[in-house]
């Protein structure tokens, strides 16, 4: 995530704020720039343009900034009153219940981080609205009983979210249910909508043959692979060829935790970079792997440079934790297999942001 400033006053704001708190001036994120602006109102007191840019378009809320879960701008020619994230939406849950607003705003800060390292990309990122066959959809559910669970899943494009997800308790408790390191719900983001663009980006692509060596043969039947997941668990040495035990259950899972990975980690590494870390342990430290000065990692080919960045970063992270008394932040092992599972999904994204030398 970059580091956003307010451009009327230069206080330093959040990707969240849809205001100011130094000047009060509204904020709006543009999409097309992945920039947050402060803005401008027009007379009619609806539209807006941007601050200092007085031949800028005009722009309208997205419809969901009434609920507070939405911060982004829509141009006031657009086909919808939905910006380029919300229109994503197909299902959202019922805004009467007792706590499922601020359920719904949870998903939505994590569907917007999605959608915006998604831009980062250069990822396509359409709505099946407009393309009902190869576009992307969200459903977010609650269950209507304890016999009717919303299952979390990816189907042809349609993503569901069981909106327990957002609530702290009961995500633990899964979490611990599923003997996880790791459970959030931007992490369930990037992990369903890895299936998604596994069809995109591999499915009867030139990039098939490499994710098979990689990754396992796609074509064993799914269903029997989580089944016999799930009554055996993982291989004892899971650890030294997959990200997580999860992954061990088939190659679209494995691609698919590995994926959400990868939006860990070049996500972290541009906030970092954004701030200007720098990583310069004490002399007698200095040799042990620990220095690093992180950059934008989309801006980086080579992705072993992008873990000569990450492994530093993720120890000196776990170690601040282990000072506040909280637990590491980043419970992971990267392998020799695993890292050169992230190193193609990066040549992949590579293609597409025009990272030529990544190809190599």
């Amino acid at each position: 995530m970059k580091l956003f400033s307010c451009t009327h006053c230069g206080q330093v704001v959040y990707f969240e704020n849809s205001q100011c708190e130094k000047c009060h001036y509204p904020l709006g994120f543009e999409s097309t720039q992945l920039q947050l602006r402060p803005l401008v109102a027009e007379p009619d007191g609806r539209t807006y343009r941007i601050y200092n840019e007085p031949a800028s378009s005009t722009y309208a809320y997205c419809q969901n900034h009434q609920h507070d879960a939405c911060n982004w701008l829509v141009p006031t020619d657009s086909a919808t009153p939905f910006c380029l994230a919300c229109d994503l939406n197909r299902t959202i849950p019922d805004l009467g219940q007792p706590g499922f607003l601020q359920r719904w705003q949870s998903i939505e800060v994590a569907k917007h981080r999605l959608v915006y390292s998604l831009l980062c990309l250069h990822l396509p990122v359409v709505s099946k609205r407009v393309y009902p066959d190869e576009g992307l959809q969200f459903d977010f559910k609650a269950d209507e009983s304890p016999e009717q669970r919303v299952m979390t899943g990816h189907d042809n494009g349609l993503i569901t979210i069981n909106i327990a997800e957002a609530d702290a308790i009961e995500r633990e408790q899964a979490r611990q249910a599923m003997h996880e390191l790791y459970r959030t719900l931007l992490g369930h983001f990037r992990h369903e909508v890895g299936h998604y663009y596994w069809d995109r980006l591999i499915a009867k692509s030139p990039h098939l043959e490499e994710f098979r060596q990689l990754f396992g043969d796609d074509r064993q039947d799914y269903g029997e692979a989580l089944k016999r997941h799930y009554a055996q668990g993982a291989p004892p040495d899971w650890q030294q060829h997959f990200i997580s035990a999860y992954a061990t259950s088939h190659p679209w899972e494995d691609w698919a935790e590995t994926w959400a990975h990868y939006l860990h980690i070049i996500d972290t590494l541009q906030t970092g970079s954004a701030y200007g870390l720098r990583l310069e342990p004490l002399e007698e430290l200095s040799e042990q792997g620990l220095r690093a000065a992180i950059q934008d990692p989309y801006q980086v080919a080579d992705f072993g440079q992008i873990m000569a960045m990450w492994l530093p970063l993720t120890f000196a992270l776990n170690s601040l934790n282990r000072s506040m008394g909280q637990p590491d932040p980043y419970p992971f092992i990267i392998s020799p297999d695993v890292q050169r599972k992230l190193a193609f999904i990066h040549k992949v994204a590579g293609d597409r942001v025009g990272l030529e030398s990544s190809k190599k």
